[in-house]
């Protein structure tokens, strides 16, 4: 190395900030995970439908070896984590879209950054790779390993002067760089994120079963939406933020400055009924909601109109009970029941 490892962590912490980044920390590859509550929440099925998370688990509970594959690589010895603030108010519509996929899909925002980064640890003779969500780690655990904040009892990671409102993107590299300190966790007595859960999928402390979770269920989830949860969905169209809401280290939030993370337009929730996929393509193209398709944004639509709509919202709905897709045609039909049964109507 050119400079020492201490000057180039200060180097890569300067440049992290210059490039709109909230925070960062530096973890150790041998440090402490959660490892058998990850092996006995996958082992009972918590996971859902998420198969990946059962896979490449060699390099998930291994992050030495984060840089050996798909090809042989040298031994990884540190993790760089940053944050990305992306707190902002919900425009008012009369459907909610969680905060972090109000605008352009954060993956896009922040790779070309992480890029950078890794760049600067390659020209002091580093070895680096780069991973916004996409690879095989336990980010959250070791984020606040990395001392940027501590993981909540949602298993979030809370930062203590952001809240709840961080996007983590990686670096792994083959350089030994000084650790940060280990975020403590403060969590103490309070419950409030498990009080707000609207289908009690935090199931204890530190505990969240993804099979009851609405933003599992909304995003992640590709068959129909159980009918117990339903209601609990609300006019919740893509996700969920109620325990992020409900966490008290959020009252020193501050909106993000990043343009791109601003709220988008959409239609009303009606429109997307009748949406075509050129429909879709156009008003989601780079966004978080084009992960949905056209078929589950109409099953999730269909669903808040069920829980908020009127009999104005009838007709259309009447036209999606018909749709070539079973999923949308029954839950369809099951918000025109819903409506009707409010509006005394047969």
């Amino acid at each position: 190395m050119a400079v020492s490892p201490d000057k180039l962590k200060e180097h890569l912490r300067e440049e992290a900030a210059r490039l709109g980044f909230a925070a960062f920390g530096v973890v150790a590859t041998d440090a402490p995970l959660r490892r058998e509550y990850f092996e006995q929440w996958l082992a009972e099925g918590q996971h859902g439908g998420m198969a990946w998370l059962e896979r490449n688990n060699d390099r998930r509970l291994a992050p030495e070896k984060l840089l050996s594959a798909p090809t042989p690589g040298p031994r990884a010895r540190s993790l760089i984590f940053v944050g990305l603030n992306y707190y902002k108010n919900e425009p008012a519509r009369r459907y909610r879209i969680a905060k972090y996929a109000l605008g352009r899909d954060y993956h896009n925002v922040m790779i070309k950054r992480l890029r950078k980064l890794a760049t600067l640890v390659r020209a002091e003779g580093g070895a680096a790779r780069t991973w916004v969500d996409t690879g095989p780690i336990l980010e959250k655990p070791l984020a606040a390993r990395a001392g940027l904040g501590w993981q909540g009892k949602n298993t979030l990671l809370i930062h203590p002067k952001l809240g709840t409102w961080l996007l983590l993107g990686v670096v792994a590299t083959d350089l030994e760089l000084p650790p940060d300190r280990a975020g403590r966790d403060r969590c103490g007595a309070c419950t409030a994120c498990l009080d707000a859960c609207p289908t009690r999928a935090i199931t204890g402390p530190y505990q969240l079963d993804a099979r009851r979770c609405l933003a599992y269920l909304l995003i992640e989830h590709h068959g129909p939406i159980p009918e117990e949860f339903r209601i609990a969905v609300g006019n919740r169209l893509f996700g969920c933020d109620d325990c992020l809401d409900a966490c008290p280290w959020n009252k020193w939030a501050q909106a993000t400055r990043e343009a791109a993370l601003a709220p988008r337009e959409y239609p009303d929730v009606r429109a997307m009924l009748a949406w075509s996929e050129e429909d879709f393509r156009r008003h989601t193209q780079g966004t978080p909601l084009a992960r949905l398709k056209l078929p589950r944004l109409k099953r999730n639509a269909a669903v808040v109109l069920g829980n908020i709509g009127t009999a104005d919202d009838l007709p259309a709905l009447e036209k999606t009970a018909c749709d070539d897709d079973p999923v949308v045609a029954e839950h369809a039909q099951w918000a025109t029941k819903q409506i009707r049964t409010r509006s005394n109507r047969p």
